[in-house]
């Protein structure tokens, strides 16, 4: 009993201390960019960490936690049942997990096609829930001669799809539209990546001006989507720590 109260109360500590830092670096990056730091929201991703870890970081003043496997999320949401916790979805997501989803998670930020919306309004309603949706925005270049990229390794949709997406949305029972979400993809620079998504951001914001969300930036980024405007930051590895193999 003894080691497992020093052992959890040493993960206490290194959370604290890994907090404070991604804290520390998203205050830094608000700073280069005049902004305020309470326009930034933290979602910590979780994947392939304990319930245990949540419920610390809850201690710690996290509000937002976010996963990406239905089978791993919605065990954990149900253990952390009763915490001051806004769950967030952000993995691909097929169909025929939207019913799943669509009883523990708050925000989904991954909602990249028009078959999705469906599946999820159908699931919201049954559910007599509401989620909050992001649409996921690939933003790979197009290759030149070959038109729009195509959804990749990365996921989302082409940025010309998102008025569409957006419309279903809108028009959809159980969903609400708050923004859009995107990945930067591999190898390119984040910054260029981020600002192209700030611009397609605006756009839907001209019709919309509640989409005011954009979940943008990871452990290695988070500094240049701040700079880009980015309003939520998803953070891991930097909070928590090299992923795990196992969830125990």
């Amino acid at each position: 009993m003894g080691d497992a109260v020093a052992g959890g109360e040493a993960r206490r500590e290194e959370l604290a201390a890994n907090l404070a830092e991604v804290r520390k670096r998203i205050a830094a990056a608000c700073a280069a960019a005049g902004r305020d730091p309470a326009e930034v929201t933290l979602v910590a991703v979780t994947k392939t960490f304990p319930a245990s870890d949540v419920r610390l970081l809850a201690e710690l003043g996290v509000t937002d936690v976010a996963e990406n496997r239905d089978q791993e999320a919605r065990p954990k949401a149900e253990e952390c049942a009763g915490l001051p916790l806004r769950w967030h979805f952000v993995g691909q997501l097929q169909t025929n997990k939207a019913r799943s989803v669509a009883s523990y998670a708050d925000v989904v930020q991954s909602v990249d096609r028009l078959r999705l919306v469906r599946a999820l309004s159908d699931a919201a309603v049954r559910a007599g829930r509401t989620l909050r949706c992001l649409i996921q925005v690939s933003l790979d270049e197009p290759e030149p001669g070959r038109g729009p990229a195509a959804t990749g390794a990365r996921g989302g949709a082409d940025p010309a799809d998102v008025p569409a997406l957006a419309d279903a949305i809108d028009t959809a029972g159980g969903l609400e539209l708050d923004g859009v979400m995107a990945v930067a993809p591999l190898g390119a620079d984040p910054s260029a990546a981020f600002a192209r998504l700030a611009r397609i951001a605006a756009d839907l914001r001209r019709e919309r001006p509640g989409a005011a969300v954009i979940s943008a930036g990871m452990s290695g980024d988070l500094e240049q989507a701040v700079a880009c405007g980015a309003t939520h930051v998803r953070v891991g590895t930097a909070l928590l720590g090299g992923r795990r193999a196992i969830v125990r």
